[in-house]
Parts: structure tokens; C-alpha cells; sequence
């Protein structure tokens, strides 16, 4: 028979053990790390994209030989000392969190030493123009952050690797963005599956912890402002139904096209990559000067000055600068240049949604633009929910919620007719890539790898 619970003799049982306490407390000081970490990294983001800018208007030419240069020694530092760091961060977390990896392999795609890799080789491609978002990065940041927090705990803890793995991707997400609910979203659709009721309390502590860190470094402030939807009528329709239709097709595209450069098709190309990689990331990081010199600098960076502007009416992206900012990000990423697609996605989207609303009329625009990022955001990652929370969050879209949801799933259906899903397919290669190799040992007798060797046989992404 059921009882009520004895208030006084649960509050004993919780005071009874300190070191449970410690525990705790171990974890709790982990979180804050973890969004200090975040937000270390998105300040000195920032500042170095604010210095790209600088050399874009005052010397743009020179672009067309500091962002080769970078992009090539990016690439061979990542190869040679930190291949778990490639990429956007997310497939290494899910990589960490499969079943199929050894425990003791978990350190070649999340650990401090990765943490910090991580932010200084994204930020240097920041600073370089290269097309990449922090916010995929933050969450094998904070991911890695939490990770360290298990050598300090009791042998008989209850709270295991997985759930630190977790928490510290949605905390690195929910402090990304400054949108915790996409945080707890983005912890059951894209990592877990699911939340686990012992698990719960720690990924929402670890996720307030680091959002009021973020919080209180940059104020309670959505990313994208607040944009003003006017009465959306019947006549919405049509246009929305096409922005959630072209988003989902143009992500579905984007992410075949990144599974098939990054786990090893077309060949040709790959075997071409394989063999010089550097020299491949050096033509790749000139082929993204020269479109961002084309384009007046619209596709250098993130793009979310871009978006910002598209939101508040003060600029409209031709489809061409839309399909080329489309081309920038896929190169950037088939580099092996860590940085996210996140919020260049979100940028795609926003110029596929801008599009159609200059076809449909003015005062669609915001909202369109909106759709757009929601719908293509879900078509790449096949994960609608998380897609559409970030987005209503980003913009303080509460008014457009059942926009935002319809465009996110229907998008998303879309995209599961053309691609694999990408987080996924990605994490599964790296799982096999790090299974399939042992773990780089480097010391400071090794000789110095010429292009050709210095990367494992089978590369993480």
C-alpha cells in the first residue's frame, strides 16, 4: 500500500551522507565552469570576427591570402594534435554517448584537453572569415567541461559519464543560444533519446547554472531581437507551405551533401583530400574569400549580422547570395575546420525565407524569414522540435509557435525523403573511425609528420 512520504526522516536520509553532498556540489561547480567556458568563447569569437571585419574593409584584397594561410594551418594543427576536435562538436558527443564505443575511447572525441582545443582552433577560424557558428562547438565544450567532473567524483556515485555527456551538451547549447528550453529539447531528440528520470535534475541544473552564467555576462537577451509579426492571415499560406517546402528540400541537400564529403564520397575528391589535406583546405578557404569578397563579406563569419538585418527590414539577400553563403558553409566544413553549421544554417534559412517573402509581399517578411530558419535548421539536423524552440527563442517568437512547429516538421519530413540524418550518420563514422584506430599517442620526440601522414588512416570526420 502506497504512504505518504515522511518529510523528516527523507530530509535525514538526504543530510545523512556528505559525501553525496560533495558529489553534488562537484557537479554544480562543473555547470558553472561549463557556462564560463561558453561564454570565454563567445567573447573572444566575437572579437576576433570584429578584427576579420576590420582587415575586410580596410584591406579586402589581403583576404585572399590570410584566409587561405589560416584555413591550411587550422587544418594541419587539428590533424596533427587534435583530430576529435574537427568539425561541429555535436557528432563527437553523440560519438561519446554510443553504445558501441569503449569508455576508455570517449577521450578522443570529449575530454578538457578537446574543450580547449576546441575554442582556440574555432575561434582562429573566426578570424580567418571561414563560414562556422560557435554554438555547435559549445557543446563539445561544455560537454567536455562536464566530462572532467567524473574524476572527482565517489566511486559509488550514481551520476555516470552519460548523464555529465548529457547535460553539458544542453547546457553548452542552452548557453549558446540563451534559449534554455531548446537545451532540454535538444537533450532528449538529439542526444539521448530520451530523459531518464534520474538524469533529469542534473541536465536542468547543469542547464540553468550555465544559462544564468551566459545570462549575466550578456543580459537576458534573445539573439536575434524581437521581431514584430503583423495579423497572418489565409494568405500566409501558400508562402509558408513553399518556405517549408524549399527549406526542406535545400537542408536535405545540404546534409547528403555533408555526410557523402565527410565519411569519405565522392572519392575522387576525397582521395584528393586524403592524400594533401592541407592543400585542399588552402584552395577551400581561397574559394571562401573569393565568395566573400563577391558578396560584399555577407558570407564571411556566421551570418547572423545578416540576419539581423533581414529582420528588421534593413537588408534582402538575393537567392544567389543565399545558395553561395550555402556553398561557403559546405566547403568550410568538408576543410575539417572546427566550427559549427548551426548558425550558418539558421543564415541559409533566413535567405530562403527572405526570397520567398519578396515574391509574397513586405509584410510577410518577418515571419517568413522566421520559417525559413526553423524549417532548414530542422531539414539539416532532422531534429524539428529542438529547430523550432531555438528559432522561437532566438526572436521571442512566442506569437508564432504553430508557424514555427509547422514549418520545423514539414521541413523535416521533407528532408528524411532525400538524406540520412546527419548528426548521426556523422557520429556513426567517427564511432568506426575511432574503434577502428588507436589512440594517437603524441610526445615530444616524435618527429614532425610531413601532409601526407600526419593524420590517422581514418580521420574522425
Amino acid at each position: 500500500m502506497n504512504r505518504e512520504p515522511d518529510f523528516l526522516q527523507n530530509l535525514r536520509a538526504e543530510l545523512s551522507s556528505g559525501r553525496v553532498w560533495l558529489d553534488r556540489a562537484i557537479v554544480l561547480g562543473y555547470a558553472v565552469a561549463a557556462g564560463l567556458f561558453v561564454v570565454a568563447f563567445t567573447i573572444a569569437s566575437d572579437w576576433v570576427f570584429g578584427l576579420f571585419h576590420s582587415l575586410h574593409r580596410s584591406q579586402p584584397w589581403a583576404i585572399l591570402l590570410w584566409t587561405p594561410l589560416a584555413t591550411a594551418a587550422i587544418v594541419w594543427t587539428t590533424r596533427r594534435w587534435f583530430p576529435g576536435a574537427a568539425g561541429s562538436g555535436i557528432p563527437q558527443v553523440k560519438a561519446a554517448l554510443h553504445p558501441a564505443l569503449p569508455p576508455e575511447r570517449r577521450n578522443l572525441l570529449v575530454s578538457l584537453r578537446l574543450t580547449v582545443a576546441k575554442i582556440g582552433l574555432a575561434v582562429a577560424g573566426l578570424s580567418a572569415g571561414l563560414s562556422i557558428g560557435r554554438e555547435g562547438p559549445s557543446v563539445q565544450v561544455a560537454a567536455g567541461v562536464m566530462q572532467h567532473a567524473r574524476r572527482w567524483l565517489s566511486p559509488g556515485t550514481s551520476i555516470d559519464a552519460r548523464a555529465l555527456l548529457v547535460a553539458g551538451g544542453a547546457a553548452g547549447i542552452a548557453a549558446a543560444f540563451n534559449a534554455p528550453l531548446a537545451g532540454i529539447v535538444f537533450a532528449i531528440e538529439e542526444l539521448s533519446g530520451r530523459l531518464e528520470a534520474r538524469a533529469s535534475g542534473l541536465i536542468i541544473t547543469a542547464i540553468v547554472l550555465a544559462g544564468l552564467v551566459a545570462v549575466s555576462a550578456f543580459g537576458n537577451l534573445s539573439y536575434f531581437g524581437v521581431i514584430r509579426v503583423p495579423h497572418i492571415s489565409w494568405d500566409a499560406l501558400g508562402p509558408g507551405l513553399l518556405v517549408a517546402m524549399a527549406t526542406g528540400v535545400a537542408g536535405g541537400l545540404f546534409a547528403r551533401l555533408l555526410i557523402a564529403s565527410l565519411t569519405g564520397a565522392p572519392e575522387r575528391l576525397n582521395r584528393v583530400r586524403a592524400r594533401w589535406p592541407v592543400r585542399f583546405a588552402a584552395v577551400g578557404g581561397l574559394t571562401v574569400a573569393v565568395i566573400g569578397l563577391v558578396t560584399g563579406g555577407v558570407t564571411f563569419g556566421a551570418g547572423s549580422e545578416a540576419v539581423k538585418r533581414m529582420l528588421a527590414g534593413h537588408d534582402e539577400l538575393s537567392p544567389l547570395y543565399t545558395l553561395l553563403k550555402f556553398i561557403a558553409t559546405w566547403l568550410t566544413a568538408w576543410c575539417g575546420v572546427p566550427g559549427g553549421i548551426f548558425a550558418p544554417a539558421l543564415s541559409i534559412g533566413a535567405g530562403i525565407g527572405n526570397g520567398i517573402s519578396q515574391l509574397a509581399g513586405p509584410g510577410l517578411g518577418p515571419a517568413l524569414i522566421a520559417m525559413g530558419m526553423a524549417g532548414f535548421l530542422a531539414a539539416v539536423t532532422q531534429a524539428p522540435l529542438t529547430a523550432f524552440i531555438i528559432v522561437m527563442e532566438m526572436v521571442d517568437g512566442h506569437s508564432m509557435v504553430l508557424s514555427l512547429m509547422a514549418s520545423a516538421m514539414l521541413a523535416s519530413l521533407v528532408s528524411r525523403m532525400i538524406s540520412r540524418p546527419l548528426y548521426e550518420s556523422l557520429a556513426e563514422h567517427m564511432v568506426g573511425g575511432a574503434i577502428g584506430s588507436p589512440a594517437p599517442v603524441v610526445t615530444a620526440s616524435q618527429p614532425e609528420a610531413s601532409e601526407e601522414t600526419s593524420a590517422p588512416e581514418r580521420p574522425l570526420v
